[in-house]
């Protein structure tokens, strides 16, 4: 068996569907806008990080490893479904997160310990800080003969990108006429999947603010995907205008987002990736970048568990409700 084939841990082909209300609502006709619900992958909640640990967690378990050892902010999507692959392979996990201990466990956080993880707080750290902090657990772990495998921030490596090169013919099998799939952009495995498998033409990308240099993160993703003597990677569709003051802050645009989602088709986003993909979606209508007449697939990577525990998002939900 190749080292990269993967395990099963989750339920495909995930389900495409329209959103007539919402294409209205942002201007575009009614049969343009679809939904392809990764939120509906399976595994603690589900969410696009299924497929790369398909192969990275699959990968992992070849290899002899008894314990899964990840990174990530402390309502990390990634993290949580480290710990959920971790117990369907009956593995152990151990999260490597920034920050502190939160006075109260919420979200993402809960669901962690729920699952049987070991968190281990690396404290206000930046990204060379917390792998310094990982690579320190990873450690002290073989010394202690847990066979650890380290899973990348975000499951984003080459190998875990494959698993988006998956969902971009899965996705064309589904609407062969395609014209641009609008995903936000993290870690950057998502995104080089898609590149990788459907051109950079159709893959509008939405910046979230988890890495410096976003552009650079895909293309090395993409230049890993297409080999030795693969020609240039192409030039990426990329908005970096809905990272507002930061990665865990709320903006408005998400705000509104988030809200007109929710009401026009009982879709719910979280606030830090679809929230921000929609936002940018929704500016690209408005400029023309998205015209109508067209197909256009929002990607909906998940992400829920991390609405409750975001503390500006549950005030904006807070505010909304009417006795």
């Amino acid at each position: 068996m190749s080292d990269e084939t993967p395990v099963r841990l989750g339920t495909w082909p995930t389900p495409l569907e329209p959103a007539p209300r919402l294409a209205r609502l942002i201007g575009l006709e009614p049969d343009d806008l679809w939904i392809k619900r990764d939120d509906l992958t399976g595994l603690a909640g589900g969410g696009n990080k299924v497929r790369k640990l398909e192969r990275t967690a699959g990968a992992a378990l070849r290899q002899g490893a008894r314990t899964l050892v990840t990174s990530g902010a402390p309502q990390s999507n990634h993290a949580r479904l480290t710990a959920a692959a971790a117990a369907r392979l009956g593995l152990d996990a151990v999260l490597v997160l920034k920050g502190s201990p939160p006075g109260a466990v919420s979200g993402n956080i809960a669901l962690d310990g729920l699952l049987g993880a070991r968190i281990v707080w690396a404290g206000d750290v930046d990204q060379a800080g917390l792998n310094a902090v990982l690579d320190e657990v990873a450690g002290e772990l073989r010394a202690e003969g847990a066979a650890p495998a380290v899973i990348p921030f975000g499951g984003s490596s080459v190998l875990g990108a494959r698993g988006y090169a998956d969902a971009g013919h899965e996705l064309l099998a589904q609407a062969p006429d395609l014209a641009t799939v609008v995903v936000a952009m993290g870690s950057g495995g998502t995104m080089a999947g898609l590149v990788h498998a459907l051109g950079a033409d159709r893959v509008l990308g939405v910046d979230v603010g988890a890495v410096p240099d976003p552009v650079r993160v895909v293309l090395d993703l993409v230049g890993g995907l297409a080999g030795p003597g693969a020609p240039d990677p192409p030039a990426l569709r990329l908005r970096r205008d809905q990272v507002g003051a930061g990665y865990a802050e709320l903006t408005d645009a998400v705000r509104d987002a988030l809200t007109t989602t929710a009401r026009a088709e009982g879709v719910v986003l979280d606030p830090v990736y679809t929230g921000r993909a929609m936002a940018g979606l929704i500016a690209a209508v408005a400029e023309g970048d998205v015209r109508p007449g067209r197909r256009t697939v929002f990607l909906h990577t998940g992400g829920l568990p991390g609405l409750f525990g975001h503390g500006q998002a549950m005030e904006h939900a807070r505010g909304l409700v009417t006795g």
